[in-house]
């Protein structure tokens, strides 16, 4: 992936990365369809759009979906409330949470549930719309916190938790009686094709996409670009930065001598910057940011 900054590289490039069992997981999704009363997509706050996948509303077709957007400790509540308002406004079903508090995502539930209801309630006046058992479809790209959200409901290591894309391979029902709720995992299914270059250094950012697979580089440099540009005060503090520091490239060498990534000689190791620069923002240690802003009126994808 070329830097977007790089006269030479196209404002718009494409980018792929699509395994062969995100294909299967999109058919095996359809096929479950039937079984499951609503859908929650999980997407990261710091990227509300381009953590989104098209293919899913392809796919769920009319089946009663909410957003659940995920991370939101990690973007500042004025930007949270900006983006709540626009969702408000196209009308689609949402909710900001921290993956880690069980309470708020028992309310997601409580959301999804009276979703549910209100969906059947428009589709058969007559019959009756209370949900005893909800049959809820977890899906998402890699990443976003899927299996997180399902072991806190849980209150167990229902599935497998690491920090690396694509670590859920198998799709399973985990049941939790004492809210009434049966969840269906998915692994995590990435759109075939990502057109934007910057959409790309998104999704990397968040580390939907594998390091080994973008370019650790160019997304270290964008989100160093990012939070100077955004003035984060506590990406600033971390690695000890002058408030007026604008230059990408002397950040880089500063926070290579703040944080003792030197080679011999003091030379700055700027591989293990740009590594650690990664694991830092991804972990929330920069600061509260948000890489996207709303469109003035477009429908999310």
């Amino acid at each position: 992936m070329k830097r977007p900054n790089d006269p030479s590289a196209p404002s718009d490039a494409a980018f792929n990365w699509y395994p062969g069992h995100m294909a299967k997981a999109l058919r095996e999704i359809k096929k479950r369809l039937p079984f499951v009363d609503v859908i929650l997509e999980i997407r990261d706050a710091r990227v509300p759009l381009a953590s989104g996948n098209s293919n899913f509303d392809e796919t769920i077709g009319n089946k009663p979906k909410l957003l659940v957007f995920n991370k939101a400790n990690l973007v500042d509540a004025a930007t949270v409330k900006t983006w709540e308002a626009w969702f408000l406004s196209e009308g689609i079903p949402h909710v900001f949470l921290n993956c880690f508090d069980r309470p708020s995502i028992a309310k997601a539930v409580a959301l999804a549930r009276a979703i549910v209801e209100d969906h059947r309630k428009a589709c058969n006046p007559e019959q009756p719309s209370q949900v005893e058992k909800l049959q809820l479809m977890i899906i998402g790209l890699p990443n976003t916190g899927k299996s997180t959200i399902i072991n806190v409901l849980s209150k167990k290591n229902a599935t497998k938790v690491a920090d690396k894309p694509g670590q859920t391979l198998l799709q399973q029902w985990i049941q939790v009686p004492e809210l009434g709720i049966a969840l269906f995992d998915t692994p995590g299914v990435m759109p075939p094709k990502i057109t934007k270059a910057v959409h790309a250094l998104y999704l990397s950012s968040i580390h939907a996409i594998p390091d080994d697979i973008s370019d650790e580089q160019d997304t270290a440099v964008f989100i160093v670009k990012h939070l100077l540009a955004r003035k984060v005060p506590k990406f600033f503090e971390r690695y000890k930065l002058a408030l007026d520091e604008a230059d990408v490239d002397e950040a880089l060498v500063k926070i290579a001598t703040v944080r003792g990534c030197l080679r011999q000689k003091g030379v700055p190791d700027l591989d293990r910057v740009h590594k650690l620069i990664l694991a830092d923002f991804r972990k929330g240690e920069l600061g509260q940011t948000c890489l996207e802003l709303p469109p003035l009126s477009k429908k999310p994808s």
